[in-house]
């Protein structure tokens, strides 16, 4: 990768790092909740300071670039034209009112539609999840192995309990024969952090609907340079500025889940 990405890359991790550092500042301050399209979709004055805080260190230092970022601060984005940063200041925002745990600052950042540079941030675990394409996806400052083979039998497959029940997005019944098979199934309440695990190994496959781009934008960029894929549930590629029903996985868990679970 050129000097310039590397260069952006350099840029994007300091800005990260200091998000971190200004979310668990927080932690003695009083959330100001206010609730989006549900009373369970959760946005705080820190998910709206962090991703300011994005935007206006991006458009100083890179004033050609756009952003797409989930709490509006950015860009009208309808094309991924030139240079676009995809941000979610807080994902798993939920867990981070409740728990102060298990959430993350993901970014990706695309140009001409690829997907150059990806970023996953676990703020309370200091664990960074980052990828250049074509150098690998490194976990702080150990390289991720290449995804390997997995049975689903032997698969921890990651799958919100609410796809498992009758509910308007999806059929349920279809999902229950694949939670039979795999060896376990988990949930973190968060997609950023469910993607790193994947890209990290630590699970083998993901399930969810109508995720928008900033919950998986970082994600697909570290998924991809381990080997791993993230497709819609046909194994379509994802609109980046549009929401999808996402299925990420190592190849192997990809290819038989899709082929005997998810198109019958």
């Amino acid at each position: 990768m050129d000097e310039k990405w590397h260069e952006i890359d350099t840029f994007a991790k300091k800005a990260i790092k200091e998000a971190g550092r200004k979310i668990v500042d927080s932690f003695d301050e009083v959330l100001k909740i206010q609730t989006k399209s549900n009373v369970n979709d959760l946005v705080t004055n820190m998910d709206k300071q962090i991703e300011k805080y994005f935007v206006e260190q991006i458009d100083k230092h890179y004033p050609d670039h756009r952003v797409l970022g989930e709490e509006g601060f950015g860009d009208q984005i309808q094309d991924m034209l030139g240079t676009v940063w995809i941000i979610d200041p807080i994902d798993g925002t939920m867990n981070f009112v409740h728990q102060q745990r298990n959430f993350a600052v993901s970014i990706g950042v695309f140009h001409e539609g690829e997907g150059k540079l990806g970023y996953i941030y676990d703020v309370v675990a200091d664990e960074l999840y980052h990828a250049q394409k074509g150098n690998g996806a490194f976990l702080n400052d150990e390289k991720l192995s290449p995804l390997k083979d997995v049975p689903i039998e032997e698969a921890i497959f990651s799958i919100n309990a609410t796809w498992l029940v009758p509910n308007r997005k999806v059929n349920h019944e279809q999902f229950i024969p694949l939670v039979h098979k795999v060896r376990g199934t988990r949930s973190y309440g968060s997609a950023a952090i469910e993607l790193a695990y994947i890209a990290a190994g630590r699970l083998d496959g993901y399930i969810s609907m109508r995720l928008s781009p900033w919950d998986f934008a970082g994600g697909k960029v570290l998924i991809e340079e381990v080997g791993g894929q993230l497709t819609d549930l046909n194994g379509e590629e994802l609109s980046m500025v549009n929401n999808s029903h996402i299925f990420a996985g190592n190849p192997a868990v990809h290819q038989k889940v899709l082929k005997d679970y998810l198109n019958n």
